[in-house]
């Protein structure tokens, strides 16, 4: 695959995180309001809270929408109160899940290691985990930008490249700049483009040109019907990991609107 067949096959991906928000009636409405959006053109997931996934899973059947989980274990079974494994998950047809979240590193001081063994487990399971990486301001301000996204990503990178086949793995990047996320400020299409392009440049230098093409990396902070189109026409940026705009059906729908381009 040459590298500009890569790039054409890297398929837009508008994947909505809830976190912590949702309800039975809620769900329904959020979900049928955007689906008319939906089409072959652009990928679209939705990952809700635990709870929901029987509902969720149910509402999305036959649809052209893959639905996730927001964290799972690393471990298979045990005696680990709380936890959720991949084989739980793919009772409920789970496809996807993330794992390094900002907010999961913070709250509950998951290592890079714990997040490179969670992904080992996903992709193990036959489940795409979305991994998440990104600064915080001190971090960015302190010039350590680089340093950072490296220290998060090359344990996954070392402890998943055992999964590639034919150049392709079943994995995706989402950057996420902490500093971005929930609080309105956007990193600007190329500040969003630099670290893209920075992820990539590691990607091929740690795995080969292939893969590092094949790679669909997304951006998430603060994305808005607004803002998503300039964003999503940079060269390295796949898609968004979207936060708030997915709690809304018109604001999802216009960030799908806009990966369609």
């Amino acid at each position: 695959m040459t590298e500009n067949s890569a790039k054409m096959a890297r398929k837009k991906l508008v994947a909505g995180n809830w976190k912590m928000n949702g309800n039975f009636d809620a769900n329904e409405g959020l979900i049928l309001g955007f689906l008319a959006e939906v089409d072959e053109q652009v990928d679209v997931s939705v990952f809700c809270p635990f709870p929901y996934l029987a509902q969720v899973g149910k509402l999305l059947e036959g649809q052209q929408v893959a639905f996730g989980s927001q964290d799972v274990s690393a471990k298979a079974s045990g005696a680990y109160t709380g936890e959720v494994s991949v084989d739980m998950l793919n009772e409920f047809g789970v496809t996807q899940v993330l794992v390094g979240h900002s907010e999961r590193r913070q709250y509950h001081a998951e290592s890079s290691v714990t997040v490179a063994e969670k992904a080992v487990a996903a992709i193990s399971g036959g489940i795409t985990p979305i991994v998440c990486v990104g600064e915080t301001l001190a971090e960015r301000e302190a010039g350590r930008v680089e340093e950072v996204i490296a220290d998060q990503l090359d344990p996954v990178v070392e402890q998943c490249a055992k999964f590639i086949e034919n150049g392709v793995w079943n994995l995706v990047i989402a950057y996420e700049p902490v500093w971005a996320i929930g609080t309105g400020v956007t990193a600007s299409p190329e500040q969003a483009q630099e670290v893209h392009a920075m992820i990539r440049a590691r990607l091929n230098a740690m795995l080969g040109a292939e893969v590092a093409q094949s790679t669909r990396i997304l951006y998430g902070g603060s994305v808005k019907p607004g803002n998503a189109s300039e964003i999503f026409a940079k060269e390295d940026i796949d898609g968004g990991l979207i936060g708030g705009a997915a709690l809304s059906s018109d604001d999802f729908s216009g960030i799908i609107r806009a990966a369609r381009g």
